[in-house]
């Protein structure tokens, strides 16, 4: 227990600091325009950066994964905040951290297996491909400068790892060129054109909203799609990490985790967040294994806000959009275009699907759902082939049944019987099939029915124990037929 912890803490020390100062600079620009997104001041993203990444180094279930302010979280409220105000914005996400809680509780991380492979490419592609979008406005149009010091940037974080590694490559572009900058006065927009930074730490706050059934049911649908939004993106996240690392994460104490951390911003003046799969990805890459490194991101964070202010916002955007472009060229798996030769039609189908949905709308969350209601209704449909066959010996017609059946799978099954027979024995026999649901029990039961009208007897045999159990329950056959 305590070597795990250590593990989790201080595993190459310094490594993970320096991983959490590369991704606490990124984190501001991101924080900024999320809150513009939102419709609220930037301290709030700033804040909810802060206390989420802090909290979640703590009380989350993977460590070297940062979280914070999002924008699709922030896509969420914008409604709310136009409508209502920030203050309501601060109980919907004290009420969306509530829901996580008890979702983490009821182990919903457990959900995370029915998500499948195809759906994960094309998730992942789909978020290389916003990441690299987001960044087209402070890239294009702006001037030469903004270009050359995005291709400086590129050339640093890809060639100076081949030859030094002690310090992650991107902070070493943040340092160098802002310096540059500082000296030369290019003309690039910079972290300030985003939005002031007040230097000032949060202080607790009681949402000044009505406590009344008319608020929650103003906030509540907002509440619970920022919370269905953020544990979609963290959990999906958490396990592109354990990919990324080798590890294996717990999605339940990270559903916990993310709502204890979404209660606290809410209530000290933050709006909410979740796993930032892109921020996730630089640490990582910047060579973070721990907890240490989302704490220092918090930590350096708010000291970047308070003490270092005045330099942060002279930051050119350039850096961080280079930045940015490395991550989102590092998270795209390249390899998908082979699998989408190569795959199964319906698999490389969902995958494109997936990517085709989010950047349709600009969520994560929309997209991977609508893959895997597509995923599983194509396994459905491939499993639903059930054979019927029959044989006549002893003056007994037998039925045989092979395959799963279920609700898709029963129009076919009918569709092969002859009920053309009278005056005869019939047994129906499922040595090689299983009955899933009501609807199986519904058909078996029509199928006696049927051929009993022609004065057969009938008899159901071969079941296995779930199958007999559910006949036993639901069905309106006789046990004796039964064998």
């Amino acid at each position: 227990m305590v070597d795990n912890w250590k593990v989790q803490w201080f595993n190459q020390p310094m490594k993970n600091i320096l991983a959490g100062i590369v991704v606490a600079l990124a984190l501001i620009p991101e924080a900024i325009a999320f809150s513009i997104i939102a419709g609220v001041d930037p301290m709030i993203g700033l804040y909810a950066a802060f206390i989420i990444a802090t909290v979640t180094a703590i009380v989350g279930g993977r460590p070297a994964m940062i979280s914070g302010a999002t924008g699709a979280v922030a896509l969420v409220v914008t409604p709310l905040v136009k409508e209502h105000g920030v203050e309501y914005l601060f109980a919907a996400t004290i009420l969306m951290g509530l829901i996580q809680l008890v979702l983490g509780i009821l182990k919903v991380g457990r959900l995370m297996k029915f998500i499948p492979q195809s759906v994960m490419i094309g998730f992942v592609n789909a978020l290389g491909i916003m990441i690299f979008l987001s960044q087209i406005e402070h890239i294009f149009n702006i001037s030469i400068a903004t270009y050359i010091y995005v291709i400086i940037t590129l050339l640093i974080v890809y060639i100076v790892p081949r030859f030094f590694k002690a310090i992650p490559a991107p902070l070493i572009a943040i340092i160098l060129l802002t310096a540059l900058y500082m000296f030369t006065g290019a003309n690039v927009h910079t972290v300030g054109d985003l939005g002031t930074i007040k230097q000032a730490l949060p202080h607790f706050i009681i949402p000044q909203v009505p406590y009344t059934l008319e608020t929650l049911q103003i906030i509540l649908p907002f509440s619970v799609s920022m919370a269905i939004v953020g544990l979609v993106e963290s959990l999906l996240t958490a396990k592109i990490v354990d990919e990324f690392t080798n590890t294996y994460s717990s999605k339940n104490k990270e559903s916990r985790g993310q709502g204890i951390a979404n209660i606290i911003t809410g209530f000290f003046g933050g709006m909410g967040g979740c796993a930032m799969i892109g921020q996730s990805v630089i640490n990582v890459k910047s060579g973070a294994t721990s907890r240490l490194s989302t704490l220092t991101a918090g930590v350096v964070l708010i000291f970047m806000i308070i003490v270092l202010g005045d330099l942060v916002v002279q930051i050119p955007m350039p850096i961080l959009a280079g930045i940015m472009v490395m991550v989102s060229i590092g998270t795209v798996d390249w390899h998908s275009f082979k699998y989408i030769k190569n795959a199964p039609k319906t698999d490389a189908f969902v995958m494109i699907l997936t990517v085709i949905i989010v950047l349709m709308t600009h969520n994560l969350a929309i997209g991977v759902i609508v893959g895997v209601v597509f995923s599983a209704l194509f396994f459905a449909t491939k499993i639903s082939n059930v054979n019927v066959t029959t044989e006549t010996f002893d003056e007994t017609l037998h039925v045989y049944f092979e395959g799963q059946i279920f609700f898709v799978s029963i129009d076919s099954m009918m569709n092969q019987i002859d009920f053309n027979v009278d005056h005869s024995v019939i047994e129906l026999d499922f040595n090689h099939a299983h009955l899933w649901d009501d609807s199986a029990v519904n058909a078996i039961d029509t199928i006696v029915q049927k051929f009993e009208a022609n004065h057969n007897t009938v008899y159901v045999k071969k079941l296995n124990s779930d199958s007999r159990k559910i006949i036993s329950e639901l069905s309106q056959i006789n046990h004796n037929q039964l064998i």
